[in-house]
């Protein structure tokens, strides 16, 4: 094939992608290509938000291929070490694969030196690993995690949001990721203060799963019937701790009856 060549007046763009298409190069993988015909079970919904004593990470339990619920007990929100945990939506089997390396080469860095990587740099280590992953979201098995810690020497809990290219942005109050988060962010933004004690920061959490699935079918709320409930954990200078189902059985009998009138 010879070089392509454009007048002034058939300006080729800036989206490569595109221009391949316009020449009939459709033997490249495009984004969403191939990988849009397959059966990829896709995570949902994710939040995170600060409390006085640490942060809250909690995410639903529904994995999703298409329009079929392919896994309805999914773990999500997944500990990376003692005070640090991540939270995944995107492509199930590229986000398992990468939060397990990533809690592998924590644990391998405090062997080495003796002592934990701090908050920043995990937060620094997923990027890269979200940014090796481009090529894979370009074809459609993008990964979006969530990524959230108690950092020992500012004695804070914190919170980072990523995008496809390893972008990392660390945000003040609260965090969602996933087809959900427009739904969940809306019910934490509204329900957000300064100083959360640690029952109203799980509670606006587990609302704002509820929500979200509410009004998006791809997010599984809580499943009575089989027994599943959302991961919900706190990370505090404790470390990690997670709530068990009992205590998520309590708190959605209450905003099951906090919702029924409407």
């Amino acid at each position: 094939m010879s070089m392509p060549f454009f007048s002034p007046s058939d300006d080729p763009g800036s989206n490569f992608p595109d221009l391949l298409r316009r020449l009939g190069l459709t033997s490249v993988a495009q984004p969403g290509g191939n990988a849009a015909h397959l059966s990829i079970p896709h995570a949902t919904t994710c939040v995170a938000l600060r409390y006085a004593d640490g942060v809250v990470m909690a995410g639903d339990r529904r994995a999703t291929s298409g329009n079929l619920i392919s896994h309805r007990s999914m773990e999500k929100v997944v500990q990376a070490d003692r005070h640090s945990g991540v939270a995944i939506a995107g492509a199930a089997g590229p986000a398992i694969e990468m939060i397990k390396l990533f809690a592998l080469q924590l644990e391998h860095y405090e062997k080495v030196e003796g002592s934990a990587l701090s908050l920043e740099g995990k937060a620094n280590q997923l990027s890269m690993m979200v940014r090796g992953n481009l090529s894979a979201a370009m074809m459609g098995m993008i990964v979006i995690p969530l990524f959230a810690g108690y950092d020992l020497r500012r004695q804070i809990g914190r919170l980072w949001n990523y995008d496809a290219t390893g972008g990392r942005y660390e945000e003040r109050d609260y965090v969602a990721t996933g087809s959900g988060s427009l739904h969940a962010g809306t019910v934490i933004k509204v329900g957000f203060r300064d100083a959360l004690d640690r029952d109203e920061a799980v509670n606006l959490a587990c609302r704002s799963l509820w929500e979200a699935a509410d009004a998006d079918s791809a997010t599984g709320g809580p499943d009575v019937l089989r027994g599943i409930y959302p991961v919900v954990a706190t990370i505090t200078e404790a470390g990690w701790q997670r709530l068990d189902d009992a205590d998520l059985i309590t708190r959605y009998e209450m905003i099951m009856q906090a919702v029924r009138p409407r």
